[in-house]
C-alpha cells in the first residue's frame, strides 16, 4: 500500500471527513449544468468529478488496504 492512501484514509475518517466528501460530492458528482453550458464549464465540471472520484479511490485503498 501507498503512503499516500494511507494518508487520505486517515485525513477523511471519522464524522469531519465524511461531511467534507459529502460536500464534495454535492459540489461536483451530483450537480449538473443546463443545456445552455458553456464547453469550458462542463470541461471544468467533469475535471472537478474526476478529482473527487481520485480522492474516494485513494481513501478506499488507504482503507482496505
Amino acid at each position: 500500500m501507498n503512503n499516500i492512501e494511507l494518508a487520505f484514509a486517515k485525513a477523511f475518517r471519522g464524522e469531519a471527513g465524511a461531511r467534507v466528501i459529502e460536500h464534495l460530492r454535492n459540489i461536483t458528482i451530483e450537480r449538473f449544468l443546463g443545456a445552455d453550458a458553456s464547453d469550458s464549464a462542463l470541461r471544468a465540471l467533469e475535471g472537478q468529478r474526476a478529482l473527487v472520484h481520485q480522492i474516494e479511490k485513494l481513501i478506499e485503498r488507504g482503507k482496505n488496504g
